[in-house]
């Protein structure tokens, strides 16, 4: 077994915002590699394809050393066990966070409770942010150049879907 740190941080990242990158530059400052992990999630019904929001989330993080992108469609704990990652990276941004956030990390822990969940916060600027508020913004073709990390702007600003 290896001595390297690997943390798993999943999610929907419909698109990745930039509260997202800040707890992936967070996460990478404390592990050796973090796996951003994007959600298939067909019940949420998100707004972009799953090859689309890894298209974003790789444009994103392409300059950070030590961090990649993978997509997946099972339960978190097995997508933890096939890349060897003994850590969970949630972020939390506000208190409502927090209940769901809780109960989420104690299910995965009675998964597997090798596997340990690590809450991080975003930046104080970034914690409003959120793929949600995104989304809707976009519905209205409204600014989103400030919540977004300007690689994945790009991409949306290529679909007509902002100003």
């Amino acid at each position: 077994m290896s001595d390297r740190k690997i943390a798993l941080y999943p999610g929907t990242f419909d698109p990745i915002t930039n509260g997202h990158f800040d707890i992936i530059e967070r996460a990478r400052n404390l592990f050796d590699e973090v796996i951003v992990a994007v959600a298939e999630s067909k019940e949420k019904k998100p707004m972009f394809s799953l090859d689309e929001r890894i298209t974003m989330a790789n444009a994103a993080v392409s300059n950070i050393e030590g961090v990649r992108v993978v997509g997946f469609d099972n339960l978190t704990i097995e997508l933890a066990h096939e890349h060897n990652a003994g850590v969970l990276i949630r972020g939390l941004r506000a208190v409502s966070d927090f209940e769901y956030e809780l109960q989420l990390g104690y299910l995965n822990n009675s998964l597997d409770e090798t596997i340990e969940t690590v809450y991080l916060m975003p930046k104080l600027k970034h914690a409003f942010i959120s793929s949600s508020i995104v989304r809707n913004l976009l519905q209205f073709k409204g600014k989103t150049e400030h919540l977004l990390p300007a690689e994945v702007q790009k991409i949306i600003a290529g679909k007509n879907l902002c100003i």
